[in-house]
């Protein structure tokens, strides 16, 4: 019987005990939790602080020629396209590059691959070279303003030989845009364009409320 005193202290200690412990639990995940908040609130503003004043061209100042990418260097030094077709890709009037890739699918025949590759060859020739003088007329930029000796006169007729070659290359490629849809179908055009994914051609579908006849007239259609 005396050791039931003892017996129920003990007990009641050990009781104490896990409610410390319980409540040094809920201390621990309640401070988790509010720096958890805390740096959610706070650490945007750390990181906004610290990219302040950082230029969206940072880094490419190790470039060769800083406005000219790697990739833009490989594009142009093949003959690429560059981007500089799309007035006509995305208006449906196809260009050899891709008339060539779709053959099989736009069914193209002997004749008209012969032609489009030759299309294609005298192209790439020119691009490059009015590639290559694009890539010079910017080096030549670059040169210039890495001496800092450059003046206005000078910089205008840099500007001037970069553009010029720049309007040459846009040209040997929109040009070729003209030469192939005589080449063409009209199912060949269209087709073209639903492979390439852009919208369907207007030829093939008439806008309700339109009269057909005069809406294929409008848009050119044969």
């Amino acid at each position: 019987m005396q050791g039931r005193p003892v017996y129920s202290g003990l007990v009641e200690g050990v009781a104490t005990m896990v409610q410390r412990s319980d409540l040094n639990m809920i201390l621990r995940v309640a401070l988790v939790r509010s720096l958890l908040v805390l740096s959610c609130v706070v650490f945007p503003f750390v990181a906004a602080a610290q990219s302040q004043g950082h230029s969206p061209y940072a880094g490419l100042e190790a470039r060769e020629i800083k406005s000219l990418s790697a990739s833009d260097l490989e594009e142009l030094r093949r003959g690429g396209g560059w981007g500089l077709a799309l007035a006509a890709e995305l208006n449906g009037v196809p260009g050899p590059a891709h008339l060539l890739e779709f053959r099989d699918e736009l069914g193209l025949t002997p004749d008209q691959v012969a032609s489009i590759e030759a299309i294609f060859t005298e192209m790439q020739v020119e691009a490059r070279e009015a590639g290559e003088r694009l890539i010079a007329a910017e080096a030549a930029i670059e040169v210039a303003f890495r001496s800092g000796e450059v003046d206005a006169d000078t910089l205008r007729t840099l500007i001037s030989d970069a553009e010029a070659a720049r309007a040459d290359l846009r040209f040997v490629h929109l040009s070729r845009h003209i030469e192939t849809p005589p080449l063409l179908s009209q199912a060949q055009v269209s087709a073209y364009s639903r492979l390439r994914g852009y919208q369907s051609h207007p030829c093939e579908n008439v806008p309700e409320g339109h009269d057909a006849e005069m809406w294929r007239r409008h848009n050119n259609c044969g």
